[in-house]
C-alpha cells in the first residue's frame, strides 16, 4: 500500500496554497528525475493529501472561458472575493467557507498511469462519503465531478467539483465537497460552465449543517480505501 502523508492546512489564501502545491509537484519532479538517471526507476517521490479552507475565491481553469463569470473586477472587489486563473483543467468554480478542498499530490506511477482512472477513483471517494448521509451521488456523463440526480432533466445538481493538473504523472489541484457553503456565492458564475444545472450541498441536502471534521474523517478513511493507501501524519509517527 502506498503511504500518503496528509496534511490540514486550514483557513489558507487560493494563492498561498497553489504555491504550496506547486512546489510540492517541483520537488517530486525533480527526484523522479534524478533517479530516473541514476537507473533507480521511480525513486523517492512522495505522496501527500492537502486539506484546505480557502476564503470566497472564483477560480477559472485554463480551459475555461470568461464569460462564465458573470460579474466584473470591480464588483468582485465590492463582494470582497478574489479572481485567479489557474493551470487545472475545467471551467470556473467557486472556493470558500464551508467547503472541503482537497489537493491530491499522487505520483500515479505508484498507482496507475491513467488520468481517467485517476477521476473516477477521486468521484468514487465522494460517492461513498454522500453514501454514508444517505446520499445517492452519481457521476454524469461527460462531466467530471459528483452529481445528485444527474438523469433527471431540471433536478440534476453538482456537490462536488473537480479539476486537476498532471506533470510527470505528478498530479495537483483536485477536488471541492461543498459542505455548508453559501450557495449564493454560484449566482455570480455559470459554475463548471455548464449552464441550466444547480449547485447543491450537503447541508442543503439534509437540511442541516453538518460537522466538516466528521466529513473530512470519513474522505480520508474513504480515501485510503479506494486507492489502496494509508495516510499518516509525520509529527505523529514516534520513534
Amino acid at each position: 500500500m502506498e503511504r500518503v502523508i496528509f496534511e490540514d492546512l486550514g483557513r489558507m489564501g487560493y494563492q498561498e496554497a497553489w504555491d504550496y502545491q506547486e512546489a510540492l509537484l517541483r520537488e517530486n519532479v525533480r527526484v523522479k528525475t534524478e533517479t530516473r538517471q541514476n537507473g533507480d526507476g521511480a525513486g523517492g517521490t512522495v505522496h501527500r493529501l492537502l486539506f484546505v479552507e480557502h476564503p470566497p475565491v472564483y477560480t477559472l481553469g485554463k480551459s475555461g472561458h470568461m464569460e462564465n463569470v458573470l460579474l466584473n473586477d470591480a464588483t468582485m472587489t465590492e463582494k470582497g472575493v478574489e479572481f485567479f486563473r489557474t493551470n487545472r483543467g475545467g471551467d470556473i468554480t467557486f472556493h470558500g467557507p464551508g467547503q472541503l478542498v482537497g489537493y491530491p499530490i499522487l505520483d500515479l506511477e505508484k498507482f496507475r498511469t491513467d488520468l481517467g482512472w485517476y477521476l473516477r477513483s477521486l468521484e468514487e471517494v465522494g460517492i461513498r462519503v454522500l453514501a454514508e448521509y444517505g446520499i445517492p451521488g452519481d457521476r454524469s456523463p461527460g462531466e467530471t465531478g459528483i452529481w445528485i440526480e444527474p438523469g433527471i432533466k431540471g433536478r440534476e445538481r453538482k456537490i462536488c467539483a473537480m479539476g486537476v493538473r498532471c506533470s510527470r504523472w505528478i498530479t495537483m489541484h483536485g477536488f471541492a465537497l461543498n459542505i455548508n457553503t453559501d450557495l449564493s456565492w454560484f449566482g455570480n458564475i455559470i459554475p463548471c460552465g455548464i449552464p441550466d444545472k444547480q449547485v447543491t450541498s450537503l447541508e442543503r441536502e439534509l437540511g442541516r449543517t453538518v460537522d466538516v471534521e466528521e466529513v473530512k474523517a470519513r474522505w480520508k478513511s474513504r480515501f485510503e480505501e479506494v486507492f489502496g493507501a494509508v495516510l499518516y501524519e509525520p509529527a505523529a509517527e514516534g520513534c
